[in-house]
């Protein structure tokens, strides 16, 4: 193939993710639901997951401070291997039995939190048994797995099964599987964030203001609502530290 039919081809694949998460809309809903239950009542977000199923959990609740305002524990992304998978394969890792629930247990995880196992394949030994040791204590848990009727799916009570097909390069789960479990996160975050308030109207009223591209953000936004020019709105958002507080000061 020349390098523009590798592009097509690989875009016409892409363009199916989002029909086959639509699919999904009932599953993704329930789970949403179930998280915010147990988020609202003060519980934490899980995810487990190996190679890129693993680092898109980390993405993912890596992404919910800085957006949402939120603290780091509330969500909180494991990869078998450690962090120092994140950047490197390390071998036999997602094959452990065991290594998922110590994971877990170093962070105390108990009945109050929710744990999402993501897993492409739906047969990662990581996962599954993650997932088993939750199920045996009382922990609600959900999946997002690409292909049907799969072990994983089996071990979640909210089983999100995203069935994307056959990939453009044979196996590479990065691709199509990957996009998929990525656009998914997204949605469980964001509207469980929503859910908790962390949003106004659509805007991110928590963020945190971690660099000057999102101070400029943030002054934006209170320009906006409440007709300010940029110098007063900056120096409002700088001295109460958030959009939504800025803007309680001036609605009290």
């Amino acid at each position: 193939m020349s390098t523009a039919e590798l592009l097509k081809s690989i875009n016409t694949e892409d363009k199916t993710v989002p029909q086959a998460i639509e699919k999904q809309l009932d599953e993704i809903r329930a789970l949403v639901d179930a998280v915010y239950e147990k988020m609202s009542a003060g519980g934490r977000l899980f995810y487990i997951g190996a190679g890129t199923s693993g680092r898109l959990g980390i993405v993912d609740a890596s992404e919910c401070p800085p957006t949402f305002g939120v603290p780091h524990e509330w969500v909180i992304g494991l990869i078998a291997g450690g962090d120092s998978a994140i950047r490197k394969a390390v071998e036999f890792a997602e094959d452990s039995h065991a290594l998922s629930w110590e994971d877990l247990s170093k962070h105390q995880v108990s009945s109050d939190d929710f744990v999402i196992g993501i897993a492409a394949s739906g047969t990662t030994p990581y996962v599954i048994h993650g997932l088993a040791k939750c199920q045996e204590n009382g922990i609600s848990t959900g999946c997002i797995v690409c292909n049907p009727d799969s072990p994983v799916a089996a071990k979640a009570d909210y089983p999100i099964e995203v069935i994307t097909g056959p990939e453009f390069v044979t196996g590479s789960t990065r691709m199509k599987a990957g996009t998929a479990q990525k656009l998914v996160l997204n949605m469980i975050t964001t509207s469980v964030m929503i859910k908790l308030g962390r949003v106004q109207d659509n805007k991110m009223v928590d963020m945190q203001l971690s660099n000057n591209k999102l101070v400029d953000r943030g002054t934006f936004l209170l320009m906006d609502k409440l007709s300010l020019n940029y110098e007063t709105a900056q120096k409002l958002l700088l001295e109460h530290g958030s959009v939504r507080k800025a803007l309680a000061s001036i609605e009290k």
